[in-house]
């Protein structure tokens, strides 16, 4: 819920606190934590156990949520978010992580229904929710609605979740982490304010990174799985879908409640279509892995992506119910080409490995996310952001046309996946075709 009740709210934020040129901050900076967290939850879960990271998780994410509803300017709000994102990377890592270690391939696929269900319930509620908090409170009650529901989590998890993941003999790569950290940071701040000498040095120390995992026993990333088909293309294929729908979201509530003239509520209204789209495939590719490879639905994700970013292009000036209808769509293949390309890493991994590539993909699909929030404000432009309206519309046609081409290279890279389905729960490995 947190991560779509803010987008709708961002608007009446900068108002208030008078930050129109860190605008897209708030939303990558805490996209960036999450992100960068995230392997190292994951690790960490492979090697400590799960239970234990969750629970401080979820402390995180309270504690960064009720800073940021006290927020008294955009340094404030911005830092807040990174403390959030921060505990954010462990609850969606370790909550997968567990539910793949716990089920079978077909099993999942239910288990993956039901959170795909309460987690469409959440964003559906988050837009809307966060539009009228806004309007009829103050965006602080945006951020602080999510305590009683922590709280909630914290004592349910506490309570009734058993341990876990075994405990190994293995240390975490803290100089791969720290190099991740600070080369994603960098590239992103670099983005962010223009300083293409930060984001050139982000680069390097991401090189850096790479080149220090490498050689770790207990690399932060899986490497090795990673230099194999499946979890290589999950990677990619969730780093650009992420890069293509995180970066445009993050800019249409403004745009909407631009040229609509309305409040916050008809700004959250337009994110709604999309949420229910991902959610209702999300369901539905859960119950087609009986039947369906895979790879196949992964490649209906994507191909339908492609479509739609087209079809947006095409019709950045139709009235906000046509955007919202190919929105409905665009939600649509990221539900059936996320789950199904998790699915298939998770299934791919070996045994000790299961957090780290579970971490892995989400890793690549936040990175993403952050980047393409960042590039997109460069190619909206901050006079465009402010202006809103014919101008606004005009920088986000420029964001589709790179959504769309990073969206026809993560399809054309499916293909190159093997046809994964779920076998019968007999306990024997997944059939290839």
């Amino acid at each position: 819920m947190e991560a779509s009740v803010v987008s709708t709210a961002m608007p009446s934020v900068i108002r208030e606190l008078r930050g129109e040129s860190l605008y897209a901050l708030p939303f990558a900076v805490y996209l960036l934590t999450s992100t960068v967290s995230s392997p190292l939850w994951g690790r960490g879960s492979d090697i400590l156990g799960r239970k234990k990271l969750y629970l401080i998780g979820v402390l995180l994410f309270l504690v960064g949520s009720a800073l940021c509803g006290a927020a008294q300017n955009m340094p404030w709000l911005i830092g807040a978010r990174a403390v959030q994102g921060l505990g954010a990377g462990a609850l969606l890592t370790i909550s997968l992580t567990i539910v793949g270690e716990l089920y079978s391939l077909q099993e999942r696929g239910k288990v993956q229904a039901f959170i795909s269900g309460v987690w469409g319930i959440s964003g559906l509620a988050g837009p809307l929710l966060g539009g009228w908090l806004t309007d009829s409170l103050s965006w602080r009650w945006t951020f602080l609605v999510s305590l009683p529901f922590g709280v909630l989590a914290f004592a349910l998890v506490a309570r009734f979740l058993k341990q876990t993941g075994e405990r190994r003999a293995a240390r975490l790569d803290w100089p791969g982490a720290a190099l991740f950290t600070a080369g994603s940071a960098l590239i992103v701040w670099g983005l962010e304010t223009r300083a293409w000498f930060l984001a050139g040095l982000g680069v390097l120390v991401l090189a850096g990174a790479i080149a220090a995992e490498l050689r770790h026993p207990a690399p932060l990333l899986p490497m090795k799985a990673l230099r194999e088909r499946v979890p290589g293309v999950a990677f990619a294929g969730n780093l650009l879908g992420g890069a293509a729908y995180f970066g445009v979201i993050a800019y249409l509530p403004l745009y909407a409640q631009s040229l609509s003239g309305g409040g916050a509520t008809a700004a959250g209204a337009i994110l709604t279509p999309m949420l229910v789209g991902w959610t209702l495939t999300s369901i539905l590719s859960a119950r087609l892995i009986r039947v369906v490879p895979l790879a196949r639905l992964s490649q209906l994700g994507f191909a339908l992506l492609v479509v739609m970013f087209a079809l947006l292009i095409l019709a950045v000036h139709a009235p906000l119910w046509v955007t919202s209808a190919l929105g409905f769509a665009v939600g649509m293949g990221m539900g059936f080409a996320m789950l199904s390309l998790l699915l298939a890493a998770q299934q791919s991994a070996t045994g000790g490995e299961l957090g780290a590539v579970t971490s892995g993909v989400l890793f690549a699909r936040q990175m993403g996310g952050a980047l393409g929030t960042a590039i997109m404000a460069l190619l909206i432009g901050p006079a465009a952001i402010a202006a809103g309206g014919f101008e606004l519309a005009e920088g986000l046609r420029r964001a589709y046309v790179l959504s769309l081409g990073l969206v026809a290279v993560a399809f054309a890279l499916s293909l190159a996946l093997p046809a994964v389905r779920a076998a019968p729960d007999t306990g024997a490995p997944p059939s290839l075709e």
